[in-house]
């Protein structure tokens, strides 16, 4: 018999992306980005088997017999035997610029493409920055000539990491703490994310722990804080460089301050 399978309410969490299209199914970037997958994947099978072909174009076999009493098409015998010759001697790269012999009034005529036609390589790139569009990855990671220097590599690794794998990481992080951590713990664990063991994300550090070894104004326990670490004794002092003065001041000057004078209904009291 037919068994009927339960699934408990709490079981299953949909974590979608934005539909513009679907207010209960999210959708996917690869089917954003169909058509140019298709375009990529189309432009790489037909520059195959150009190459397959001896990258030239193909032609075209004409039958224009010279006799007046010839058929005006080729009989079925001849028809069949050219085209197993065509297949078994002159198809596959491995035949490539080979002489054909054609007799019987058969005429090769070579198809040409234009220019458009063959611009290859900038439909492929062109689709593959669209694709990367549809994703969020910068195209400068794709390797495409002209689009990528040694100087913008790591502004666009880091870009790739804080515009798109952090903010994806952050909404399952979001999504698995509202519906699994409650699950199996109580209000005081989380699922949490260590990103300083992500080297991508190393040159964003060097910078913030930068800023804050220079900020004169913060405590060492303040700092501290900042980067996530406990407080230690003795760090609640501020540490100021000694060749910091005030403006308008001697440094030379070793007079005492004159002493402040009370006014005379203090002096009284």
């Amino acid at each position: 018999g037919s068994k009927t399978w339960s699934i408990e309410e709490n079981a299953i969490r949909h974590i979608k992306t934005f539909n513009p299209l679907d207010d209960w199914y999210g959708m996917s970037p690869m089917e954003a980005a169909a058509f140019d997958i298709d375009i990529h994947n189309a432009a790489l099978q037909w520059n195959k088997a150009l190459l397959d072909n001896n990258a030239k174009p193909s032609g075209a076999l004409v039958y224009a017999p010279k006799r007046e009493n010839a058929p005006d098409f080729l009989p079925d015998d001849n028809y069949n035997k050219l085209k197993q010759q065509i297949t078994e001697m002159y198809s596959g790269k491995e035949n490539a610029g080979r002489p054909m012999l054609l007799e019987g009034g058969l005429q090769w005529v070579q198809f040409s493409l234009s220019p458009a036609d063959m611009d290859y390589i900038n439909a492929k790139n062109t689709t593959a920055r669209d694709i990367c569009t549809a994703w969020g990855v910068p195209p400068q990671l794709l390797g495409i000539p002209g689009d990528n220097t040694y100087s913008n590599m790591k502004e666009a690794r880091q870009a790739l990491w804080e515009q798109k794998v952090l903010p994806l990481l952050y909404k399952i992080r979001d999504e698995l703490n509202a519906w699994l951590a409650p699950q199996y713990t109580d209000a005081t664990y989380r699922i949490m994310l260590d990103e300083d063991d992500i080297t991508a994300l190393a040159p964003r550090r060097e910078e913030k722990w930068k800023k804050l070894q220079d900020s004169n104004f913060l405590t060492i326990n303040e700092k501290r804080e900042a980067l996530g670490y406990e407080e230690v004794d003795g760090g609640d002092v501020i540490y100021m460089p000694a060749t910091l003065i005030p403006i308008g001041t001697n440094p030379f000057d070793t007079t005492p301050p004159a002493p402040v004078k009370k006014p005379l209904a203090e002096e009284g009291a």
